[in-house]
């Protein structure tokens, strides 16, 4: 009987794998292909044909979009964390009337759908003159970043050693300096984990990036994509397609894998633990 449920749990893994992966797995021998090769079911690589490749990266601004989504994704990390970090020093350590329904509302505006907000935050974006622009997407990155940010990192900051703050307090430590030398070290796993999830939120996000940038230049990689176009208007260009998605998503990959035992302790570690 044991035997059996091992197996059926192997075989489930299994499953759930094939699932997961084979969509990226289609994607990249796709992506070789070329001609009347694309419309061929087939599973296995048939050839190894890198002038979708090679396209992609020559045609367009699509470098330039990769630089583009580097930076607004970076940079929105870089606001989030800055910001996370000291709100959540606030929320967890300082204490002052309204803390508790503070927090419950700043977790209630990353339950607004990115689209009850688009017509607002466009014309906010085009009042401040930052419209076509990656400060643009960086604002609205950020506006809808940070609350998830604040929430993991305050719960992670209130369970913190007290007496760790007490001492540095005594030592005549200012706010910033309690953050940046003591909090700052013991929060690596939490800041990991939400760094790499705002970072693939900036990178992946389609709506704002399209509503925000208007010329090819100032475009991310999502919109990019979309807007790739064939020889004529009947054509989609499923090659270049797939090679541009593959190019796009093989550095998410990396940063997950490099990164894994942060976001795995950050995800389960509460605090430190004596």
């Amino acid at each position: 009987m044991a035997i059996v449920k091992t197996a059926a749990f192997y075989l489930a893994v299994v499953v759930i794998v094939v699932i997961a992966i084979f969509p990226f797995y289609y994607a990249i021998i796709t992506s070789f292909k070329t001609g009347t090769a694309l419309f061929q079911v087939s599973y296995w690589p048939t050839e190894f044909n890198w002038q979708n490749y090679v396209d992609v990266l020559s045609q367009g601004a699509f470098p330039r979009n990769i630089l583009n989504s580097v930076l607004v994704a970076t940079l929105t990390v870089a606001c989030a964390l800055l910001l996370g970090v000291t709100a959540s020093y606030a929320l967890a350590r300082v204490q002052f009337r309204g803390r508790t329904l503070l927090l419950l509302t700043i977790l209630a505006v990353s339950m607004f759908p990115q689209i009850a907000v688009l017509a607002g935050l466009f014309e906010l974006i085009r009042f401040i003159g930052i419209f076509n622009t990656p400060w643009a997407l960086i604002l609205s990155y950020t506006i809808f970043t940070l609350p998830f940010t604040v929430w993991v990192l305050t719960t992670f900051m209130r369970d913190l050693p007290v007496e760790i703050e007490e001492a540095a307090i005594v030592d005549g430590a200012t706010p910033w300096v309690i953050i940046s030398k003591v909090f700052l070290p013991l929060m690596w796993p939490a800041m990991v984990t939400t760094g790499l999830l705002a970072f693939i939120g900036a990178w992946n996000e389609f709506l704002f990036a399209l509503t925000f940038t208007s010329s090819s230049t100032t475009r991310t990689v999502p919109v990019a994509i979309a807007l790739l176009s064939g020889a004529s208007q009947y054509e989609t260009p499923w090659g270049i397609i797939m090679a541009a998605s593959v190019i796009v998503t093989v550095p998410l990959i990396v940063l997950v894998l490099i990164f894994q035992r942060k976001i795995v302790a950050g995800l389960t570690a509460g605090g430190v633990k004596g």
